[in-house]
């Protein structure tokens, strides 16, 4: 984390009903260098790298080492650029030392300039702690994936009037205990509109809709790196994915057919240097490569 990286995350709550904050994912150094050229506002490190990156079944199964590890990387491709660190599950549950404890290693291993974690209710305490820690807060209301257990788990929430309320209290809660940003993920967009409008910090959408402050999505969604179930949430910018499979399955055919390397792919030897090393080679008198000459 640097000064100067600190204060443009600080800043961005002026942004607030002025102009959308952009927010990605990123998980290494050039997804992260590729974010900060397209032009992103923040990079999340998020704990969907368990499922989009390490093959996980789960964001539950990542841990924090590994997280911090993306993160380190991400830093190092987005020097100039925000970055957050998403929290795993079971980090900073339990108590507001571990929670601090958490919080700071992102801080002060990773370099991130703020964190982010899922909930409102029992977690508030774990926030104001790492609030008075002096380490900024994102929160994250809506659909948690940490708290889904299985797919069926991973539902948009708020779609019942009482539940669509209750998300509206978790962020005006969330909002007073000093957290800086707030993602809204999976509702109804009168309910991500309604709190955006009932919350004086921004709040980023990921299927929230067009009503709030600013929108993130994975980086893999976003670039079609991604196989199977796509959330509706989603629009994809490119078809990656497709692009790599059509290149590999071209250059796996061009080195079974002796068409890859060419010789405008190999490094060349001064003619002098190669007869030398021949000589060197006959010395030892062991039978070794014989050159195409014709070739």
């Amino acid at each position: 984390m640097s000064a100067g990286t600190r204060a443009r995350f600080l800043g961005l709550p002026s942004l607030k009903g002025k102009s959308p904050i952009v927010m990605l994912t990123a998980y290494d150094a050039p997804g992260a260098a590729a974010a900060a050229e397209g032009g992103v506002d923040v990079v999340l490190v998020g704990d969907s790298a368990a499922t989009v990156v390490l093959g996980y079944t789960s964001t539950r199964e990542i841990s924090l080492d590994e997280l911090l590890m993306l993160t380190r990387a991400v830093r190092r491709g987005a020097p100039d650029l925000p970055v957050v660190g998403d929290m795993p599950w079971g980090s900073y549950e339990k108590s507001d030392a571990l929670a601090v404890r958490t919080a700071r290693r992102f801080v002060d291993e990773a370099g991130c300039d703020a964190v982010k974690l899922e909930g409102a209710g029992p977690i508030l305490p774990r926030v104001r702690a790492i609030v008075e820690a002096e380490i900024p807060v994102i929160g994250h209301v809506g659909l948690l994936p940490q708290a889904a257990r299985t797919d069926a788990d991973l539902k948009s929430k708020g779609k019942r009037a009482e539940e669509a309320v209750g998300i509206i209290r978790d962020g005006e809660a969330l909002s007073a205990a000093g957290i800086t940003l707030l993602v809204s993920e999976a509702m109804p967009p009168r309910v991500g509109a309604e709190l955006a409008a009932r919350v004086p910090i921004p709040v980023i959408g990921i299927g929230a809709g067009a009503g709030v402050d600013g929108q993130v999505l994975v980086f893999h969604d976003l670039l079609g790196l991604t196989a199977g179930h796509v959330p509706r949430f989603v629009r994809r910018y490119a078809d990656l994915r497709s692009d790599a499979v059509t290149a590999i399955r071209a250059w796996c055919d061009d080195v079974r057919a002796h068409r890859f390397p060419q010789r405008r792919e190999e490094y060349g030897m001064a003619e002098a240097e190669e007869e030398r090393f021949t000589r060197l080679l006959d010395r030892q008198g062991i039978p070794g490569y014989q050159p195409d000459r014709g070739g």
